[in-house]
């Protein structure tokens, strides 16, 4: 295979249980650097949740793929960018007019939370992130003054509130969003013409006119990752992978908790 750069996902692909970066990981991809293989990180991400995993990788200077597609960057420059109108911000907030559940607004390294709550603060933890408080209609009415939306939308709350707000916006614009849930309390919305693949399909165009598909390997776990695992030459899915992920992946390595993407790029790079 003539494997000339890589992509990964972070959460539940990249991360050991620590939620960092393994010394086994720094290695491989110190070893593929010195290659000259580029080491993309491709994620729902806001920049700034991924820029200290650039760091501790040794890889600051090279591209970033974040908020799954939605916001490319390229030598700190925006080069792709696709958000969600805020007329369907308004109607996201309306479903929350009593204040139910959690809505998390995201425009590159701008995280803004209308409270502290249990899942800001879960969020904040994860990601080492701290968010802006401020109201959710605030926020919307800014974004409308500075012609901005949001990159990435998560409502978080419980199951049955998840369910209403999911079957409501599918109904309102199922054919402007997308709407994907990682878990019964996480609904995580993007803007549909955007996806890991077009983020990739971008970044090669604009920084690597000489690379193709055929030049690239992946590294995913979810549901989010399967259309960019499919269209590369090596899809490799981590062995905690959702099912559908593992019919799809080209090869299937360990765990992301035992090193599962340090030991594909050991076999494949």
């Amino acid at each position: 295979m003539d494997i000339k750069i890589a992509f990964t996902d972070i959460d539940g692909t990249l991360l050991n249980s620590e939620r960092e970066v393994s010394e086994m990981l720094k290695e491989q991809v110190a070893r593929i650097s010195e290659q000259n293989v580029p080491f993309i990180l491709i994620s729902s991400r806001m920049p700034s949740a991924m820029t200290h995993l650039q760091a501790d990788l040794n890889i600051e200077g090279l591209p970033m793929i974040c908020y799954n597609g939605g916001l490319v960057l390229v030598d700190g420059e925006i080069v792709d960018n696709i958000s969600i109108a805020p007329t369907i911000l308004e109607d996201i907030a309306e479903l929350n007019k009593e204040g139910k559940f959690h809505i998390s607004l995201y425009n590159n390294n701008d995280w803004y939370v209308p409270e502290m709550d249990f899942w800001a603060k879960r969020e904040e933890n994860n990601t080492k992130v701290t968010p802006i408080v401020k109201p959710t209609k605030d926020v919307i009415n800014l974004w409308i003054e500075e012609e901005k939306g949001a990159h990435k939308v998560m409502c978080m709350g419980d199951k049955e509130h998840m369910d209403f707000v999911y079957s409501e916006l599918g109904k309102l614009h199922g054919d402007k969003l997308h709407l994907y849930r990682s878990k019964d309390t996480y609904i995580e919305i993007a803007n549909k013409n955007i996806s890991k693949l077009t983020g990739i399909e971008e970044l090669l165009a604009c920084k690597y006119p000489h690379l193709t598909l055929d030049n690239c390997i992946a590294f995913g776990d979810n549901y989010n990752d399967i259309e960019m695992l499919k269209a590369v030459k090596m899809g490799v899915a981590v062995g905690n992978a959702k099912e559908e992920v593992l019919v799809i992946a080209d090869a299937v390595s360990d765990v992301n908790k035992k090193d599962g993407v340090a030991k594909a790029i050991l076999k494949f790079i």
